[in-house]
């Protein structure tokens, strides 16, 4: 019997927290992936008021009336029709298996990525469950990808994106590409979750790859 393959992905404080949820919802679906969420303090902070939604609300209760605006909807139904799909794991739990070499992960994204975790990372920084495990994907040669969301890019930044670069980390912004013809934000947003989802080697038809 084939082995699930084992897929983190963490958010992080940075405005787009919700394409981290996306990106999720988006891979529900597949019998192959075992996914785990983790959000950090500043990304719950970041989808209460770009998105009015509490993540927690959501955890605790699951309620089909938990307040969000538009964006979001259809992301939060995907996540509550498959939760059983998924484990969540708190941001200040470094006990979690997934900050374990030995647990299997296989790959981890970090979608977004804020600035202070991507600097963290580049620094051996492991002071929370997202930056350790980023830093056992490092240490076990697995699949990472960031998706810094950030501009315009600092000599700092740009440092620690190269020194992650050098150590096979995926440097992946949520740039747009405009040959995929998108006429709308879920087209766009649909376009870079798929480039993500290529990068982890994950099958998608979010958007048409070029011919």
């Amino acid at each position: 019997m084939n082995k699930k393959k084992k897929l983190v992905i963490a958010i992080c404080g940075a405005s787009g927290a919700e394409l981290g949820l996306k990106c999720l919802s988006k891979i529900l679906h597949l019998d192959y992936l075992e996914c785990y969420l983790v959000l950090s303090e500043g990304a719950k902070n970041v989808l209460r008021c770009e998105n009015n939604f509490h993540f927690d609300n959501f955890v605790e209760s699951l309620d089909s009336n938990i307040s969000t605006n538009t964006r979001l909807k259809s992301t939060i139904e995907i996540l509550k029709k498959y939760r059983n799909r998924f484990h969540i794991f708190d941001d200040r739990d470094l006990s979690s298996p997934i900050a374990s070499g030995s647990f299997g992960v296989n790959a981890m994204a970090i979608i977004p990525c804020s600035v202070n975790s991507l600097a963290k990372i580049a620094y051996g920084i492991s002071d929370t469950l997202i930056t350790r495990s980023a830093l056992v994907c490092l240490k076990e040669q697995k699949k990472l990808l960031l998706a810094p969301r950030e501009m315009p890019l600092n000599a700092i930044i740009l440092q620690n994106m190269l020194t992650l670069c050098n150590l096979n980390v995926v440097i992946s912004p949520p740039i747009l590409g405009y040959y995929s013809n998108a006429s709308s934000l879920e087209d766009m947003e649909n376009f870079v979750i798929g480039k993500w989802l290529d990068s982890l080697d994950i099958e998608n038809s979010l958007y048409k790859h070029w011919e």
